[in-house]
């Protein structure tokens, strides 16, 4: 009996050190919650505010007891937020529009299939999965991600007046100015008033020539009869951007009127970028937030799909965030549920310029 009891008794003992050993990894293998360091000048408010948070919570979690006591310095536990595990599937919603189902038919290859839908081979593979390009089968289901899939059941918006086809006009006869409309890039524009892209690009101090945006103001310089340029040295360049809200430190704003996103450094635009922010009903959130997250690599999925290999991920706000996007290549088309997508070179840009609590100004 006695023999029993002690056997019984050692059971219990190892269920129960089973038990803790299994809560001890369920807390290793938890997300790590998001802290905020108090800077020069931030009040509880304002910290609240940026996360999308309560502040009485916030002080709550943080044991404050004088709200208006916090100083510089100051590491603060933001409550309902965590930085996801990298590892993990993150279920995000706001990653993308829901995409096209093609149900692969007999003698279709990837290439015949990216072509129908005005994609690549890779977005495909990468959006599916597929670890041999060579074996699809009938009957197999991808997922395509394409301007019309994203907007179907999504009312259009309002019709935006856009210039005509390029047609040759004569090159001014003194310096005028052009405003670009969506979809122009600068090699058009240039080839209109029968010029070269260069001179275009350094008439209006451009760097980056993929760097045009819808409403930009180009000057359009006087053409010499030998195709030469005045003064090309004399003519100021372009300020181009909406403007920092902040200025000292960085700052990354995001205007969804041009589909851009824009990093300032002490209210200087260092770099720009064009992305795909939110349709018409599922809105990129507007006002200020700042990155609480950083993410390499991660699995983001939503209702009816699963994007593996998301890279550059900066959240700001909930679920949302500027990632880098394989799967389409429809910037500055609305293609997102509310986050922004730049291409994986633009967004890897971003992710390495900016830091914890970096600003993020997001304004129409």
């Amino acid at each position: 009996m006695s023999r029993n009891r002690s056997f019984l008794h050692g059971l219990i003992v190892l269920i129960v050190f089973a038990a803790l050993m299994l809560g001890s990894f369920s807390l290793l293998a938890q997300d790590t919650p998001v802290t905020h360091t108090v800077q020069a000048g931030e009040n509880l408010y304002r910290i609240a505010l940026r996360y999308g948070i309560d502040m009485n919570e916030l002080a709550q979690v943080n044991n404050i007891t004088n709200q208006s006591q916090i100083y510089a310095g100051q590491v603060l536990t933001i409550p309902g937020l965590s930085v996801p595990d990298a590892s993990a599937v993150v279920e995000n919603p706001l990653v993308a529009g829901t995409p096209t189902i093609h149900i692969v038919q007999p003698g279709e290859s990837l290439t015949l299939i990216a072509q129908q839908y005005g994609i690549t081979v890779d977005q495909l593979i990468q959006s599916n999965n597929i670890t041999n390009p060579n074996r699809i089968r009938r009957g197999d289901q991808l997922t395509v991600w394409t301007v019309e899939s994203v907007n179907a059941g999504v009312a259009d918006p309002a019709p935006v007046e856009t210039a005509p086809n390029f047609v040759a006009v004569a090159a001014p006869s003194s310096n005028t100015t052009y405003v670009v409309q969506p979809g122009e890039h600068l090699a058009q524009i240039a080839e209109r008033y029968g010029m070269s892209w260069t001179i275009l690009a350094q008439v209006n101090g451009m760097v980056n020539a993929d760097q045009l945006y819808a409403g930009q103001t180009l000057i359009i310089p006087t053409i010499n009869a030998d195709g030469s340029v005045d003064d090309l040295g004399v003519i100021a360049p372009i300020i181009s951007g909406p403007g920092a809200t902040i200025t000292v430190g960085r700052q990354i704003v995001v205007d969804l009127s041009d589909s851009r996103a824009y990093a300032y450094e002490n209210g200087v635009l260092v770099y720009s970028a064009l992305g795909s922010t939110g349709l018409p009903a599922t809105p990129t959130v507007v006002g200020d937030f700042s990155v609480y997250s950083k993410i390499r690599s991660q699995t983001m999925s939503g209702p009816g799909y699963s994007l593996p290999n998301v890279e550059w991920v900066l959240y700001f706000y909930q679920g949302y965030s500027l990632h880098g996007t394989y799967w389409h290549n429809n910037f500055g088309q609305p293609m997102s549920h509310g986050c922004v997508n730049l291409t994986n070179a633009d967004a890897l840009w971003f992710y390495e310029w900016a830091d914890y609590g970096t600003p993020v100004h997001v304004q129409y």
